[in-house]
């Protein structure tokens, strides 16, 4: 092995700028295949943590109005959610895991430091599951919070800072149109691009019992929700076909199964016809999630053939260096066989030679790979992209692809070396 590194040495000394160029091809397709696969995953890192900021396979639905006559009653009829619809889908739907109430208004709130008009949501304890409300301080909702309907709440990052300042807000007390309540919680300053109703961090959530008390919707009867939150069973979610497509390719005309459930529970109370899509509107972010995911995908195809592509010229540049390497050494061929070198012997050198020449480049490439992804990712980033995240899928495909064409480009030209007639050999003038 000394000897047959020596003679690679010697070979590349002597070829230097060839030698270059043939060990630059190869790294480069080795860096190729590594950068771009940690990119794309990076984007899908960064887009399921903003889709979880604001809620981990979360629907939210809304009333809306009916498109067609069912039941006898007419079509255009308003349909308004109520809490006991919240409680249908939760015994009915064998597809909803958890479902939450909720009730918007914007009133102003309060503190001895200041004051501002704020989004509050009158919440249940499951919301804060389905909604990722993760509590920095303090403590989350419990039952007996919204059984007893106490005047409690939870703040969010910014209005905290607008309310309070640099000081605990554990404990403070805030006014609500007048209505004393108590910081119980912070939430986790969050990333969140998305919302329905305004980043969770400038908001005050409390229980929904003392929502529906002290702030009911005024443009609605009593009993009338904003809207339902929920969140489909796991299981729904790993069955959901990686096949769903829509007729016009928008992710709002895809019949998700989750939401044609929800469809069939609710219709039956408010006698609307469970294919009118019109009567309720939902939003789902299982849809989002899965949807980018197979764009991503699909870009990971891509950036894998243009890393192979790259690798496999690369791999070509090998194998002409290695087939001039046998031209230019058709004597010393010839001398080693006469001496008594098998063909197999001569096979093992030129095909270790080229073999090693291509592995070497390529963990040169990855090295260098790695500490491009390094440096790139201590830039800043943008909310949907988490950095260059090298997984060990890429670096197993990387090195697969690396020995498959070093397999392949030293065959040749080790073949070509063996297969020479001592003879000819040693009559070959360079």
């Amino acid at each position: 092995m000394p000897e047959l590194l020596s003679q690679i040495y010697g070979n590349l000394k002597a070829n230097r700028l060839r030698s270059f160029l043939t060990m630059f091809g190869i790294a480069w397709g080795v860096i190729s295949v590594v950068v771009l696969q940690a990119t794309g995953e990076g984007f899908q890192r960064g887009n399921q943590h903003v889709l979880e900021e604001m809620g981990r396979n979360v629907g939210i639905v809304w009333g809306g109005r009916t498109s067609m006559q069912a039941g006898g009653e007419r079509a255009g009829r308003q349909i308004r959610l109520t809490v006991d619809d919240v409680r249908a889908l939760e015994q009915n739907s064998p597809l909803v895991a958890a479902a939450s109430a909720e009730i918007e208004r914007r009133v102003t709130v309060k503190s001895r430091r200041n004051s501002g008009s704020l989004g509050v949501h009158g919440i249940e304890p499951q919301y804060q599951a389905i909604r990722t409300i993760d509590i920095e301080r303090g403590r989350p909702f419990r039952g007996d919070d919204e059984r007893a309907a106490r005047r409690v709440a939870i703040i969010g990052a910014d209005a905290t800072v607008q309310l309070f300042g640099q000081e605990d807000s554990i404990g403070q007390r805030v006014y609500l149109n007048g209505l004393p309540y108590t910081v119980i919680g912070r939430i986790r300053k969050k990333d969140q691009d998305s919302s329905y109703a305004g980043p969770d961090n400038e908001l005050l959530f409390v229980p929904f019992s003392a929502m529906a008390r002290d702030f009911p919707r005024i443009d609605a009867e009593p009993g009338v929700i904003s809207n339902l939150i929920l969140s489909p069973r796991p299981d729904v979610v790993a069955r959901l076909p990686a096949t769903l497509e829509s007729r016009t390719g928008r992710i709002e005309d895809i019949d998700w199964p989750l939401e044609r459930d929800v469809r069939r529970v609710l219709s039956a109370r408010h006698r609307f016809d469970p294919a009118d899509r019109n009567a309720i509107a939902m939003w789902d972010t299982t849809l989002q999630t899965l949807m980018f995911g197979r764009m991503i995908e699909h870009m990971n195809w891509f950036f894998a053939l243009v890393g192979v592509v790259t690798l496999a010229l690369g791999g070509l540049g090998v194998m002409n260096i290695m087939l001039v390497a046998v031209r230019e050494r058709t004597r010393e061929i010839g001398l080693r066989k006469a001496m008594g070198a098998t063909t197999a012997q001569v096979q093992r050198q030129f095909f270790l030679e080229g073999f090693l020449l291509t592995m070497f480049s390529g963990t040169m490439g990855l090295v260098l790979a790695a500490v491009l992804c390094l440096l790139v990712n201590q830039l800043p980033m943008p909310a949907r992209f988490q950095g260059m995240v090298i997984t060990w899928t890429a670096g197993a495909t990387a090195v697969a692809l690396l020995v498959t064409i070093g397999v392949f480009t030293s065959m040749y030209p080790a073949r070509r070396a063996a297969l020479l007639p001592p003879v000819e050999a040693l009559r070959f003038e360079s």
